[in-house]
């Protein structure tokens, strides 16, 4: 383990190693580090790995903790086309989507998804400008940076 510090994900069915090598594909500068079966018989594994750079693991050990939407992992993209990509691979084979850029993938983890200028135009100074980006972004599932915008412009 090359971080002394990591956010661990509680998995319930197995498929925490098909987990991080999922995510590692989508993110760029991603990489699984190192598995281990701590319980000597594949029942149970921990996987470290680092998603752009962030440290991550995953605990995969049986039914005693479930993931919730308390915990996410949140992706501030470059572009709408970076969300939209994202989006689409984390939504598939059983995701769901949520409200205002979240959305739970096919193994049950929570992420948020939305590209850099929605952070720009919510923290806006000009208040007005605020205001109208998170009224525009409540009333979307995935962000559409450009709906937000003609919503400021309006």
């Amino acid at each position: 383990m090359s971080h002394s510090i990591r956010t661990c994900l509680w998995f319930r069915d197995g498929r925490g190693r098909e987990a991080a090598a999922f995510y590692c594909a989508l993110i760029p500068g991603s990489r699984v580090e190192a598995t281990f079966d701590i319980s000597g018989d594949g029942a149970s594994w921990l996987i470290d790995f680092t998603l752009g750079g962030v440290p991550y693991q995953i605990l995969d050990a049986g039914p005693m903790f479930t993931l919730t939407e308390a915990v996410s992992i949140s992706v501030e993209t470059d572009d709408q086309a970076e969300t939209d990509r994202l989006w689409a691979a984390l939504t598939s084979d059983g995701g769901e989507e949520s409200h205002c850029g979240w959305l739970k993938d096919r193994y049950g983890v929570s992420w948020q998804v939305f590209p850099r200028r929605l952070t720009e135009l919510t923290l806006h100074a000009d208040r007005r400008i605020s205001a109208k980006a998170f009224a525009a972004m409540m009333k979307q599932k995935k962000i559409d940076i450009a709906d937000i915008e003609a919503a400021v412009r309006a």
